[in-house]
C-alpha cells in the first residue's frame, strides 16, 4: 500500500509540477503548485515525518501560497504581458539546465537502504534542534530572503498606484 502511494503522490506531483511551469496563467500555475506541496506533505508522511508533513501543509501550502496570489493579484498582468516568445534557444538553454539539475540530484552510486530511523526521528523536539543548531544559518538566511520578498512586492504595489 505504501508503494500504491508512494507511486501516486510521486506522479501526481512531478504532473503538477510541470503544469506549473508551462502553463500560462500564473494563477493557474500557483493553483498547481499547491497541488505539487501537497504532493511533498504526503511523500513526507510516508517517510514517517508527520510534523514536517503538518508544517508542509500549513505553512507552504497555507500562508506563502495565500502570500504569493496576493503579490500574483496585486500585479495584476495583463492579457499581453503573459504572451510567450519560445524562442529555441530558450528552450534550449532551460533544457540545458534542467538536464544539469537532474544529473546533479541522481547520486553517482546506488543507495543502500540505511535501516530504521531513530525513534525521534521526525518529531518537534528533533526538528526544532536541528533547526536551531545545524541548519540555523540557512534557516535565518531564508527569513531575510522572505523579508525581501515581502519589500519588493510592496515597492511593486507602490510604484503602480502612483
Amino acid at each position: 500500500m505504501e508503494t500504491l502511494l508512494f507511486w501516486i503522490f510521486a506522479l501526481v506531483g512531478v504532473g503538477c509540477a510541470g503544469l506549473v511551469v508551462l502553463h500560462r496563467n500564473p494563477m493557474s500555475s500557483a493553483i498547481y503548485l499547491v497541488a505539487t506541496m501537497l504532493c511533498l506533505a504526503g511523500l513526507y508522511a510516508l517517510l514517517a515525518g508527520p510534523f514536517v508533513a503538518v508544517i508542509q501543509v500549513l505553512v507552504y501550502a497555507g500562508a506563502v501560497m495565500v502570500l504569493m496570489l496576493f503579490v500574483i493579484m496585486m500585479l495584476n498582468l495583463r492579457e499581453e504581458t503573459l504572451q510567450r516568445e519560445g524562442s529555441l534557444m530558450a528552450w534550449l538553454i532551460a533544457g540545458l539546465v534542467g538536464l544539469v539539475l537532474v544529473v546533479a540530484v541522481i547520486p553517482p552510486f546506488p543507495q543502500t537502504p540505511v535501516g530504521t530511523p531513530p525513534s525521534t526521528f521526525g518529531t518537534i523536539e528533533e526538528v526544532g534542534r536541528k533547526l536551531f543548531t545545524v541548519y540555523m544559518l540557512p534557516f535565518e538566511l531564508t527569513s531575510v530572503l522572505l523579508l525581501v520578498a515581502i519589500i519588493g512586492a510592496v515597492i511593486l504595489a507602490k510604484r503602480r498606484t502612483f
